[in-house]
């Protein structure tokens, strides 16, 4: 009896223990696609936070609204638009900064899967009290 029982604990505790599975779930790393298919970001860990660079563009063309006048002239594919996410500590949160080359301006910005293959990212303004955004799709 006392063996039965030790083995209904043990397979009970097996069971709710948590699996690898949810953590997989919350890898940001890969390619992206722009909701609108205008462009693919590849999003890698840089240092010690995720950080991602345009690696497609529909239709290619140079940073013009860069406030850096320097910048205005390089192309824009390789250019990191996701700077710095480090873990906000919600599942699958991160914070950091997002450049947004159709206006030139860096924003407080978060990503957040919302799912295995979406992504939402967000740029903000007032301390993250106005945000906007749109859901990428993994490229397989």
């Amino acid at each position: 009896m006392l063996k039965s029982l030790l083995t209904t604990v043990v397979i009970a505790t097996a069971l709710m223990a948590p699996s690898g599975g949810p953590a997989l779930a919350a890898d940001a790393t890969g390619d992206w696609m722009r909701a609108n298919g205008a462009s693919k970001i590849r999003i890698a860990p840089c240092g010690g936070a995720l950080c991602g660079k345009l690696i497609w563009l529909r239709d290619p063309r140079k940073d013009t609204k860069n406030p850096d006048a320097a910048k205005r002239g390089r192309p824009l594919l390789g250019v990191q638009i996701v700077q710095s996410m480090q873990p906000t500590g919600k599942d699958g949160q991160w914070k950091g900064k997002v450049y947004n080359a159709e206006d030139g301006k860096t924003y407080t910005g978060f990503i957040a899967l919302t799912g295995a293959d979406k992504l939402k990212l967000e740029g903000c303004v007032m301390g993250g009290l106005i945000c906007k955004g749109e859901t990428w799709s993994r490229v397989q």
